[in-house]
């Protein structure tokens, strides 16, 4: 009897022994990212069963943020990737050194003009437009037509009509800063926003409290124009309570009217996994995960075959024209366009 009991113990102990090896065997990969990144659950389980690994998101603030502790942790990484450094960053991320290169196979598929990195440390994984939305139903309503370019902003009629986001606390507001310093250049976009602070513009802190707390489409405030993404009518449609047949507001895409914020992913230097590393790229970059990205966090896939959602086809445009800077550009000079802006805006 006590053999017997003592072999059953010895079996129960090679099991958990079996057991509790495996699970330490299970191997773990951290994607590092911004706040607002999303992903269906049923990818990420798809990824970890194909490639026997755990992943794990480790979100960390928004995109400046994220890629500032990324920086500060360079010598002992948190991550294995990181996602969500965008082209206003691109610069600070490839300087500081912090990503290894990666030629994706899935590179043929993503048009250069996204392709900002020639030795693809970082590859594009998204893109989107800051731009320009209106009420549609205000202006008929006013009998007024609806902005069509930038300028329009510095109308008489349009006065005490727009919220915009301070681009020292906001990306989108960072973004629309960018639109007019490539609209009206280095020399000029200064008199545009001092125009502007003369037409009763209204600074907001943030994208939530400009989109919800004053847009007159969104909320109870009284400003029909705000800064948000071309394909802001197309969430709006897609979170309708009740079904909609037309979006209630509308984008302003004219030429360099907007900004084209361009996402990318990258390896970190000094991850343990780089070869599962690589792979997490390739699936982000291919056709599930792209065509998993517009309703997860309403922005353009960078894969030209991925489809786009119906409610994307039909309410969501792309600028044929976006407002340029190169991303060295927007590093050497970021902090001085931010405190003349400042100066000239908010005080």
């Amino acid at each position: 009897m006590l053999r017997k009991i003592s072999i059953q113990l010895s079996v129960g102990l090679c099991l958990l022994l079996t057991t509790m090896t495996a699970a330490s065997a299970e191997k773990t990969l951290t994607l590092m990212t911004h706040d607002s990144f999303n992903i269906s659950k049923t990818l990420v389980a798809s990824f970890e069963k194909d490639n026997d690994v755990k992943l794990r998101f480790l979100k960390s603030g928004d995109a400046g943020a994220a890629l500032i502790q990324a920086i500060l942790t360079k010598d002992n990484p948190l991550a294995d990737v990181f996602f969500g450094v965008d082209n206003t960053f691109l610069s600070r991320a490839l300087t500081a050194g912090i990503f290894i290169p990666y030629r994706s196979p899935l590179l043929t598929t993503i048009p250069p003009s996204l392709q900002l990195d020639k030795e693809n440390r970082l590859l594009p994984l998204s893109y989107g437009d800051v731009c320009l939305n209106y009420d549609k139903e205000w202006f008929k309503k006013n009998n007024l037509s609806p902005p069509a370019d930038l300028i329009d902003l510095l109308k008489p009629e349009y006065k005490g009509l727009t919220v915009v986001e301070n681009p020292a606390t906001s990306s989108p507001g960072m973004a629309f800063l960018l639109a007019t310093i490539g609209r009206f250049g280095a020399d000029g976009y200064l008199d545009f926003w001092k125009n502007l602070r003369a037409n009763d513009v209204l600074v907001a802190s943030g994208w939530k409290d400009a989109y919800y707390g004053h847009f007159t489409s969104a909320s109870k405030g009284n400003r029909p124009i705000v800064v948000s993404y071309a394909s802001s009518p197309a969430a709006v449609v897609h979170y309708a309570k009740i079904p909609l047949t037309e979006a209630p507001t509308a984008a302003v895409v004219g030429d360099r009217t907007a900004f084209r914020q361009i996402e990318f992913i990258g390896i970190l230097k000094g991850s343990k996994e780089p070869e599962l590393a690589g792979k997490l790229i390739d699936f982000m970059l291919s056709i599930p995960v792209q065509e998993d990205i517009p309703l997860q966090m309403f922005v353009f896939p960078a894969n030209s075959a991925a489809r786009l959602p119906e409610v994307f086809t039909k309410h969501a445009v792309v600028p044929e024209k976006p407002a340029e800077i190169a991303p060295s550009e927007i590093e050497a000079n970021r902090d001085k366009w931010l405190e003349a802006w400042t100066n000239a805006v908010l005080r």
